[in-house]
């Protein structure tokens, strides 16, 4: 019993989330490959939703408030910090 072998079905020892079919295969830079994946592209992009523009000014200004507010107050507290080391120091 000690010395039976465990089948392990199809592709057993291959990588994770690869099949056997694929490992032989290359990446193909035909004409071909490159007008199917041109096309994929396109069509992926088509299934976007562009948010509006007004959403987008909105969200951008937030965006730009917060880092205003970050940046004052991660400057006063290295500037807080500084001093207080600079006074522990000298």
């Amino acid at each position: 019993m000690a010395n039976k072998k465990l089948s392990k079905g199809k592709g057993a020892g291959s990588s994770p989330g690869k099949s056997s079919d694929a490992q032989g295969d290359g990446v193909s830079f035909s004409p071909s490959s490159i007008r199917r994946f041109s096309r994929e592209v396109l069509a992926e992009f088509k299934k976007i939703v562009w948010p509006a523009k007004k959403v987008t000014a909105g969200l951008t200004g937030f965006v730009l408030v917060l880092v205003l507010i970050m940046a004052l107050y991660l400057g006063s507290v290295d500037l807080l910090l500084g001093r207080l080391v600079a006074f522990i120091l000298y």
